[in-house]
C-alpha cells in the first residue's frame, strides 16, 4: 500500500508547520476523511491518505470519456499559452489523460509522448502513434515536461518531481506545472461553503499557494521558477455558486454575460489579488551534465 508523504513533505520544505495546522473540513465530498489547513501559509491538504494507483488505472471516477467544454477550453488555453515550450521541442505530458494536449500539439513538436496510468487512455494514444508510458523510467530525455493538474494527486510529490527532473534536458530543459490554488477566490475570500464542500476531493491531496509550490520545486532542484495565476472558471461560474450553490454556471444561461473583455478583466482582477483558481509554474532544470 502506498503511503502518502504529503504532510511530511510540506513540513520538511517549510510550507506548513504543525503548530499552525487546524482542521479545515471534517470530510471531502466523497469520503469521510478530514482536510487540514495551515492558518499561516494557507496551504490545504489531506493527511495520511491515498486513493491508490488502481483507481487511476481503471479511471472509473472520470465517468464519460466524451470531451467536454472544460477539456476543450483548457486545451485551447494551453496550446496558445505554452507555444514556446513545445514548438520544435521534445515534450512529455505527465499524467496526460486522454492526450488532448498531445494530440493538439504533436505536429508542432520534435517529438511528443505521454505518461498515463489509465489503461484505456494509454492504449488509445499508443494506437494513434503517440508513445505513452506507465513509468517515469521509460520516459525519453525531453526539453519540456508538462504536468497539468497532476501534482496534487501524487502521494510523494517530491520523489516524482526529482525523478522527472532526470528526464529533462540538464541546464535548459523546462517543467510546466498547473495546480489548483488554495487561495481560490471562492475558498479564501468568499468562503463559499457549497463550493468548498464540492471542491475538497479525496484525490486532491494538497491545494498549493505560490509559496508552497515554489518551495516544492526548489526542493526538487528546479531553478528560475516563475509562478502566475490563471482563472479557469469565470464570473458566470462564480455567480452560480453564490446564487445557487452548485457548479456548471459556465455552461448555463449566465455564460451569456461573459464577453471576452469581461473574462479578461475578471481574471486580471483575481490575479491582482492572488485569488485565481489555478497556479502555473514554469521552471528550469538547473542540473548540468
Amino acid at each position: 500500500m502506498t503511503i502518502s508523504k504529503v504532510r511530511e513533505t510540506l513540513e520538511n520544505i517549510g510550507a506548513i508547520s504543525s503548530s499552525s495546522v487546524v482542521q479545515f473540513s471534517p470530510r471531502t465530498r466523497d469520503r469521510e476523511i478530514p482536510v487540514f489547513r495551515d492558518t499561516k501559509s494557507g496551504v490545504i491538504f489531506i493527511d495520511d491518505y491515498y486513493v491508490g494507483d488502481d483507481e487511476y488505472q481503471k479511471g472509473e471516477y472520470r465517468g464519460t470519456e466524451v470531451p467536454n467544454l472544460e477539456d476543450f477550453l483548457d486545451t485551447e488555453r494551453r496550446v496558445n499559452s505554452f507555444r514556446p515550450f513545445y514548438l520544435g521541442r521534445r515534450v512529455v505530458d505527465f499524467g496526460c489523460g486522454a492526450g488532448n494536449f498531445l494530440r493538439a500539439v504533436r505536429s508542432s513538436t520534435r517529438s511528443a509522448s505521454g505518461v498515463e496510468l489509465q489503461q484505456s487512455f494509454n492504449d488509445s494514444l499508443n494506437r494513434d502513434g503517440i508513445p505513452c508510458f506507465r513509468e517515469i523510467s521509460q520516459v525519453p530525455l525531453s526539453d519540456t515536461v508538462f504536468m497539468f493538474h497532476v501534482l496534487e494527486h501524487l502521494p510523494d510529490p517530491l520523489a516524482v518531481l526529482t525523478e522527472l527532473k532526470s528526464c529533462i534536458e540538464p541546464g535548459k530543459g523546462t517543467l510546466v506545472v498547473e495546480v489548483p490554488h488554495a487561495n481560490d477566490f471562492l475558498i479564501h475570500s468568499l468562503q463559499c461553503k457549497p463550493f468548498i464542500d464540492f471542491t475538497l476531493w479525496s484525490q486532491h491531496l494538497v491545494l498549493h499557494t505560490r509559496d508552497s509550490l515554489h518551495k516544492l520545486l526548489t526542493a526538487a532542484g528546479f531553478m528560475d521558477i516563475r509562478i502566475t495565476g490563471v482563472q479557469r472558471y469565470g464570473l458566470a461560474n462564480h455567480l452560480t455558486w453564490l446564487s445557487e450553490g452548485k457548479p456548471g454556471g459556465h455552461n448555463g444561461p449566465m455564460a451569456l454575460l461573459e464577453t471576452e473583455d469581461l473574462s479578461r478583466a475578471y481574471q486580471s482582477a483575481l490575479a491582482g489579488q492572488d485569488s485565481t483558481d489555478t497556479l502555473v509554474a514554469i521552471a528550469r532544470n538547473g542540473s548540468h551534465q
